[in-house]
């Protein structure tokens, strides 16, 4: 993988100047290359496809007084749904449908000391020995909220629901909201938890026939959970979708809805603004002109960075990251098409960094599935150029046909996240936000790799895009 050291700016201050110094230097550069390495003919590469944005993102303008004005509206509202969040800690049951919700409508990071505090307090009680009373629904919450936070219950909470033949009920396939709870819950599993795989298998197809009979508002929320888990999901994208249906359930609260839709609204307009600043930086560098093979896919990559990290205290990280999206695309595209070698450059790292030089297995999980998904959603091109694709070279180490080396790569991706599942749990040797960092990364990557290239394609994340940084919500 190929670093640059790259200018970040400011979303939030006047940057003109300071990109107008690098224009002109970026773009003759790209023209100058191509000057120098005009032996090659471009007309014979294959082009990508262009952009499929019509609205040019370089020309948003700033968005401070709306910004301004949600913030205003998300402190009074924040301050309420505190207050509800303290509590529902007299009920350790709504205590985790509480937070649980918050997770869901995108909206828990307002309150992160204090669902730590909560949530540690909850694993405490129940981690050896959880309520025979509970359900279905409230054992599978349980495990997965304290899962998803790192909290390491253990799996055997499931036992009680199986027969004496070791297989799960019979009596409780009925039970939707149960059946739903235990599916989503069962992608928090961990190598050697046989009961999770079980249960994924005894779900799914009980849902499928549920989604049938069940009304279009129901069927539409289990079908989402059917094709993109929450847990693998990235969490902007599934609060939008919750939003949605959390809005059509007769036993919403009001204050916690409207709450999420201004915070939500709110952070687009944020997103909107960076996407501005990377924008113009990309379009200051032109290179287009010198090198017209390079994907302009500014929107795409900035999608990726927020899906990493969406908070509005990100931002830099956000701009940086995007930054190094596109000089890596560059890099790949101009090896793929024209076969240079260029200089590397280190980036400085922070104290976290010589844990990362470790490789730690969460690091390798994640560059592992990543890696899979990519080559599973090759391009047909691709493979005629003669890449390496983890799928055909599975096929001629084991003989086998492409649909069984798919069917096989895909348990190995199902085993990174094991992987990535286990080294979330506490004790961590970083701090959670970086866990979690890593986690979204690999999120992103199973939206954005879901049915195909979705960075290259760029039209298959189009509807993404669209809702995450264009279109808001509602909010009557």
């Amino acid at each position: 993988m190929l670093f640059y050291k790259w200018p970040c700016f400011d979303p939030y201050n006047d940057h003109k100047q300071a990109l107008s110094s690098n224009s002109q230097r970026n773009g003759s550069a790209s023209r100058a290359f191509g000057k120098q390495h005009g032996a090659r003919d471009f007309s014979s590469i294959g082009l990508l496809p262009p952009t499929v944005w019509g609205c040019d993102f370089a020309s948003l303008p700033l968005f401070n007084s709306e910004i301004e004005s949600y913030t205003k509206k998300v402190e009074v509202l924040k301050e309420k749904v505190k207050d509800m969040l303290m509590s529902s800690k007299k009920d350790l049951i709504k205590n985790i449908e509480f937070i649980n919700l918050l997770c869901r409508l995108g909206i828990s990071y307002h309150f992160e000391n204090e669902i730590e505090e909560q949530l540690n307090h909850i694993f405490n009680v129940v981690h050896d020995d959880i309520n025979d009373d509970y359900d279905l629904y409230n054992v599978a919450l349980l495990f997965r909220v304290l899962r998803q936070h790192g909290y390491k219950i253990s799996c055997n909470v499931f036992k009680k629901f199986k027969d004496s033949d070791g297989k799960f009920n019979k009596a409780i396939s009925n039970d939707v909201k149960g059946i739903l709870s235990l599916y989503e819950a069962s992608f928090v599993s961990m190598r050697g938890e046989d009961i999770l795989d079980e249960a994924i298998a005894f779900a799914r197809p009980l849902l499928e026939s549920l989604a049938m009979q069940s009304s279009p508002h129901l069927a539409k929320h289990i079908n989402d959970a059917l094709s993109m888990p929450f847990h693998r999901g990235l969490p902007r994208v599934e609060a939008r979708k919750f939003i949605y249906f959390y809005e059509e359930e007769e036993s919403h609260n009001e204050t916690l809805l409207k709450f999420a839709k201004l915070d939500y609204n709110r952070v687009q307009l944020l997103h909107k603004q960076e996407l501005g600043v990377v924008s113009r930086w990309w379009k200051e560098l032109d290179l287009a002109k010198g090198l017209p093979y390079v994907r302009d896919r500014i929107a795409e990559g900035f999608f990726q960075s927020a899906g990493v990290q969406f908070e509005p205290n990100f931002a830099l990280s956000r701009i940086l990251l995007t930054k190094c999206i596109q000089i890596l695309a560059l890099v790949d595209d101009t090896y793929d098409s024209y076969v240079v070698f260029l200089g590397v450059e280190k980036l400085a790292g922070v104290k976290e960094f010589k844990w990362l030089e470790t490789n730690p297995k969460l690091v390798e999980a994640s560059k592992f599935f990543g890696r899979l998904l990519n080559d599973m959603v090759a391009r047909k091109d691709e493979e005629k150029e003669g890449h390496c694709l983890a799928g055909n070279c599975y096929m001629k180490e084991y003989g086998v046909s492409k649909e069984k080396a798919m069917e096989e790569l895909r348990k190995m991706c199902d085993n990174a996240w094991k992987d990535m599942n286990e080294e979330s749990m506490r004790p961590t040797a970083v701090p959670m936000p970086l866990i979690t960092s890593i986690v979204n990364l690999a999120r992103m990557m199973e939206v954005v790799f879901q049915y195909d290239d979705g960075y290259t394609i760029a039209s298959s994340l189009k509807d993404h895009v669209t809702l995450m940084f264009v279109e808001p919500i509602p909010e009557d």
